[in-house]
């Protein structure tokens, strides 16, 4: 018996020096493990007294006792004593604040397994929907207390391989079993853009490719409930359907009755999820990107769940005149406003909630926090970000989020004030049980002290002086008739009260560093000092002057406020705003190039009216108000076309499988791309992006018109025709891995999809017929290729050899549809006869050739060979220099032999009838939209400028704007230039050292 005893004492005191209090008792009504030994009959009966409490945003008690038992708030209220039995825990001039709730937690346990994933799980390694934080809850123990330590009490455990990712799970923070820690298992499906190398597999290896597989996965989850319940419900007479973990773990999601949590990581990506989301009617929540405040108009409308990081970017380098001129004005004002991100969002009233992830490294948590607090939010606000914003997002708001009887004690105690000081956390309760963080420092050693040695080669007296916060002490050594060395790393260790500190050793004549450890004791200092000599010199000392400072640091901003505009793109040359559109222009007496029946006109005028050409002629009237430009000496033509860009989105090729018509460009529009500016200021308005080479079957391309200033889908051409973009030749072929290997592969690769989605077609239209059996499913890549087929998605193929070209025409023609434009094309003029009678247009390059073997046989007479045969004829770019002076690869036509009409018409009306869009773009014609340009001279001479770039009758670009602006990026520039070197001031380091990197704006 003594022995029981013995072990159940020790077994207490374990549990105490630990700073674990358990409150996990032996209730075996709602516990299925039995009790092994004796019963832990401790009540968990506590009461924390005297501390300033915070039970809400916004609700403060002072002097407050909060009485805690079995894990529950049974009472809270200022001047409550104590009751009778509960553990009495001293909190006088501490802080309790309700435990902080994490929405995004990555604490790990989704590991792959060495040698891939087993089961029926899914055919793509990156579908890990299957995948359950609850079924597989063994989570980093060390994550888990980090996470802890910075006042976490709960949170959501979301998984991270692959795009999808599996569901994630709401669980306790505590060092309970996993059994008690669940709290919401399997609450809502994680979704990322990002795919895991780990996993393996090779498609999807693009942005535009991951979204496709996302759709395609959405699609497949909702056919394979239907597909199951056909088998069920037909008795199982039939041959049931494959069977898929990923997919069937899909099926709440896709009925809606299940969160997806998108994990975004920039603007774009959060517009994307949003649009999938939409698109396939789920109920979304964004773990946001920490760019939102670029978003602030979007999101105003918006309801979904928002979770923001505090992953502010490091100050760009500055150090050189150099280095400074390398900095974009969009790195620039990131670095100032993402300190801002979650006060534009608390001020424009957009809920959200704060994570911890994102961070590179946990010990940024409070540093980054209580930046955005001194930025601008208030620290009520970021309370709820970190309390009832989450709890409420994760359902757990009747137990969780607050300080109240009857909610679950998780508890933050906090030596002051968490949000506006450098304050630290004493304790974090979970679920009722206590887990300590840091102990108080057992000694103050602040002030002024005189210290002596007597050991020789060292000093005979000097001054030590030591301030500021507790937590952070700085100071400063000086020797007699010497001046102060600053002190390095000085730190106090609370457990021992011990000083640590280091300083330069020039003082005492000695070459290196000096370490200074010593301990206090009442107002006595004692220690000893390491010499860079290899020997130790001891020294003691008194207190001179106490220290009148105080305790904590607060959290000061150390950059000027700059007035930055709200810009989109948020770089150089944003706009604030989309243009006004007048309800009337028109441009007077004017050369103008109509690319029309009209041809070229001298001293004419441009009328416009709500964004579309009414007329061309002379001495037009104009309503009354119309805006006028007088264009006298200038010269008007359409806005320039280029039918083959790369400009301005996220990726370019997905060459994870041979054929993919099903990945779209229009899902990786970028509007932070400065080529969209410039394609303007060289009178581009409308550009087609498209798929690269590296496919046989590429994607579907997007047609684009150069709204700068715009969103992604503001970009898009409206109810445009859809191309798709084919390759030939060397670039399909040469993926190493993959088939095809050779030409006559990427002939046959391409007959053999079209002969499958024949028999896709028929295996519907049997299904529709008769509605027995399975029911098959939707294939984006064979939807395409029938669209394909059925001339609803026009071939647009790249190429260089005559051969290949003629071989995809006659394979178009067995098939029974028509190509509608081959590009690059160095030998089309060697097939121009057959273009012209099987109606193909050829996109070509002015003058490019023999930049590799397969362009070895071109010539610069290409477009006029083509023009003379009468195929529509058009110059492409395939380069985003190019694509800016547009004018000028047609001026080069001039020396061919071209005509200047037929020259101009290559970049507007040819251009658009090769894309099929001339019954809305390419011409002056009444009816066609207003894209025109304004320029200073003869539009083919490269020595002329556009004056003016208008897009629908919007004035996007024009010299005088942009000279407006290039003062303002300036001005911005030097602004924001001095605030990166004010806010690393307080950081510079001795002289001679690198400059200070990695302080965010408004950090200490």
């Amino acid at each position: 018996m003594k022995l029981v005893l013995s072990l159940l004492r020790l077994s207490v005191l374990a549990a105490a020096t630990s700073g674990v209090v358990s409150t996990l008792g032996a209730q075996q009504a709602t516990r299925t493990e039995p009790v092994t030994g004796l019963r832990n009959n401790a009540t968990g009966y506590h009461a924390l007294v005297g501390a300033r409490v915070v039970t809400a945003p916004g609700q403060v008690l002072d002097n407050a006792t909060i009485v805690i038992r079995n894990g529950v708030v049974t009472a809270v209220g200022a001047n409550t004593p104590a009751p009778a039995g509960a553990r009495v825990w001293e909190l006088k001039g501490l802080t309790v604040y309700p435990g902080f709730i994490d929405a995004h937690a990555d604490l790990g346990g989704d590991a792959p397994q060495q040698g891939g994933d087993v089961g029926p799980t899914h055919w793509n390694p990156q579908v890990r929907a299957w995948f359950s934080t609850t079924a597989n809850a063994k989570d980093d123990s060390t994550r888990r207390t980090s996470l802890r330590s910075l006042g976490f009490g709960a949170a959501l455990a979301v998984p991270r391989q692959g795009i999808f990712r599996g569901t994630a799970s709401v669980v306790h923070l505590g060092d309970a079993g996993v059994r008690e820690r669940v709290l919401r298992p399997d609450l809502a499906q994680s979704v990322g853009f990002s795919r895991s190398f780990a996993l393996g597999g090779m498609y999807p290896n693009s942005t535009m490719g991951t979204s496709a597989l996302m759709k395609q996965t959405l699609l497949d989850a909702e056919w394979y409930m239907r597909a199951w319940n056909t088998y069920e419900t037909s008795g199982r007479s039939i041959l049931p359907p494959e069977t898929s973990e990923a997919l069937a773990a899909l099926g709440k999601a896709v009925k809606g009755t299940q969160p997806v949590i998108f994990q975004t990581d920039s603007e774009e990506e959060y517009l994307r999820a949003y649009k999938i989301a939409s698109d396939y009617k789920l109920t979304p929540w964004f773990r946001g990107s920490g760019q939102e405040y670029r978003l602030v108009d979007v999101l105003k409308t918006r309801p979904q769940p928002l979770i923001v990081p505090l992953s502010f970017p490091d100050a760009p380098t500055v150090a050189n005149p150099e280095a400074a001129d390398n900095v974009s004005l969009g790195d620039l004002r990131h670095w100032y406003l993402a300190p801002t991100n979650p006060a534009q969002l608390a001020s424009n009233n957009i809920p959200f909630a704060i994570t911890a992830d994102g961070l590179t490294s946990l010990n940024q948590f409070f540093p980054n926090l209580r930046v955005a607090v001194a930025r601008g939010l208030a620290a009520d606000k970021a309370l709820a970000a970190l309390t009832t914003v989450p709890a409420g997002i994760l359902g757990i708001d009747k137990t969780h989020g607050t300080i109240a009887v009857g909610k679950v004690a998780n508890l933050v105690v906090s030596e002051g004030d968490l949000f506006t000081e450098e304050a630290s956390i004493r304790d974090v309760w979970v679920q009722g049980a206590r887990y300590g963080v840091t102990r108080p420092p057992q000694v103050d050693p602040r002030g002024t002290w005189t210290i002596a040695s007597d050991d020789q080669g060292t000093f005979k007296s000097a001054t030590l002086r030591l301030e500021g916060p507790l937590n952070r002490i700085r100071g400063t050594i000086e020797m007699p008739s010497r001046r102060p060395v600053n002190l390095t790393g000085v730190r106090v260790i609370a457990e021992t009260g011990r000083l640590e500190a280091t300083f330069n050793g020039e003082q005492l004549g000695l070459e290196g560093a000096v370490l200074l450890s010593g301990a206090v004791r009442g107002e006595e200092f004692f220690g000893v000092m390491s010499l860079p000599t290899g020997t130790d010199a001891n020294y003691k000392g008194t207190r001179t002057e106490p220290f009148t400072g105080a305790a904590r640091g607060a959290v000061a901003v150390k950059v000027p406020k700059i007035d930055l505009p709200f810009v989109r793109p948020s770089m150089e040359f944003g706009r604030n705003g989309t243009p006004a559109q007048p309800a009337a222009v028109i441009v007077r007496n004017a050369t103008v190039w109509t690319s029309g029946p009209q041809g070229k006109m001298e001293n004419a005028d441009l009328l416009v009216q709500a964004g579309k050409v009414v007329r061309v002629g002379q001495k037009l009237t104009a309503p009354a108000g119309a805006v006028e430009i007088d264009g006298t000496g200038k010269h008007v033509t359409p806005g320039l076309i280029d039918p083959h860009t790369h400009a301005g989105v996220s990726s370019v090729n997905e060459s994870g499988f041979a054929i993919v018509p099903e990945v779209q460009m229009g899902d990786v529009i970028t509007h932070n791309n400065i080529w969209f500016y410039r394609q303007l200021a060289g009178g581009l308005t409308t550009t087609m992006i498209k798929h690269g080479s590296a496919n046989p079957i590429g994607g579907e391309n997007v047609y684009v018109k150069t709204r700068w200033g715009g969103l992604p889908d503001d970009y898009k051409i409206a109810n445009a025709p859809r191309t798709v973009k084919f390759a030939l030749g060397e670039n399909p072929k040469r993926a190493p891995t993959r088939y095809p290997n050779t030409r006559m592969g990427v002939q046959e690769i391409i007959r053999d999809h079209f002969l499958a989605a024949r028999d896709y077609e028929k295996e519907w239209k049997n299904w529709e017929k008769t509605k027995t059996g399975i029911p098959p499913r939707k294939d984006l890549r064979m939807e395409a290729i029938l669209d394909i087929l059925n001339q609803k998605l026009l071939v647009s193929s790249h190429g260089y050899r005559a051969d290949e070209f003629l071989a995809l025409v006659r394979l178009a023609e067995e098939f029974g549809f028509k190509v509608q434009t081959l590009q690059h094309g160095v030998e089309a003029y060697k097939i121009a006869d057959e273009l012209k009678k099987s109606g193909v247009a050829a996109v070509v390059w002015s003058d490019w050739g023999a930049f590799k073997l397969e362009a070895y046989d071109a010539t610069s007479y290409n477009a006029r060979l083509l023009l003379e045969a009468g195929v529509v004829t058009s110059l492409h770019s395939d380069d985003n220099e190019i694509s800016t002076r547009m004018n000028w690869e047609a001026g080069k036509l001039l020396r061919s032999g071209v005509n200047e009409i037929d020259a101009i018409n290559t970049v507007t009306i040819n251009a658009a009838k090769a894309i099929a869009i001339d019954k809305r773009i390419g011409s002056l014609e009444a009816g066609k939209d207003a894209d025109f340009v304004i320029w200073n001279g003869y539009p083919l001479s490269q020595f002329t400028k556009a004056e003016q770039t208008w897009v629908d009758g919007r004035k996007y670009f024009s010299l005088d704007e942009d000279k407006v602006l290039r003062e303002d990026v300036a001005k911005q520039r030097a602004q924001l230039i001095q605030a990166v070197i004010a806010a690393s001031a307080d950081a510079a380091p001795a002289a001679g050292g690198a400059p200070a990197r990695g302080r965010g704006p408004g950090s200490k």
